[in-house]
């Protein structure tokens, strides 16, 4: 039987394997925040292209409109019919970009709420990482 020398072996470094220990939870709350960054971004891309398509949908009725208006000039009962159909609807877009609006505003200032809550995580997991490696260099 092999007997081996103990105080031979080289000690461990207890700083190394605690930076490994941390260094997943960092990692991962890193990777939380850059996803909460890309979905805020992303929340705001489709707020922009919703409002934009009700825009032209809206610009689309407004050039009908005045196109009938200019073709007829005596108005008949199924015309305005029609024209009070797409001043409604019109004002439905207004109303689905304004609450758009509002939505991307609810959502963008929830994500910010969770990055914040991630980074001041991230900060003191961080933060405690160094004391502990400080604390074990002066052993």
């Amino acid at each position: 039987m092999e007997f081996k020398d103990i105080s031979l072996e080289k000690p461990r470094n207890t700083s190394d394997s605690l930076d490994n220990i941390g260094k997943e939870k960092l990692d991962s709350l890193k990777e939380a925040i850059e996803e909460i960054g890309e979905l805020i971004i992303s929340r705001k891309k489709l707020s922009k292209k919703i409002f934009e398509e009700a825009e032209k949908e809206k610009r689309d009725i407004d050039n009908f409109l005045l196109e009938v208006d200019a073709k007829n000039s005596v108005a008949e009962v199924d015309d305005v019919r029609e024209k009070i159909s797409l001043r409604q609807k019109r004002v439905e877009l207004s109303e689905l970009q304004l609450n758009e609006k509002v939505s991307s505003w609810k959502d963008v200032a929830l994500l910010r709420k969770e990055l914040r809550e991630k980074q001041r995580e991230l900060n003191e997991k961080q933060g405690r990482l160094e004391m502990f490696g400080k604390i074990l260099e002066e052993k």
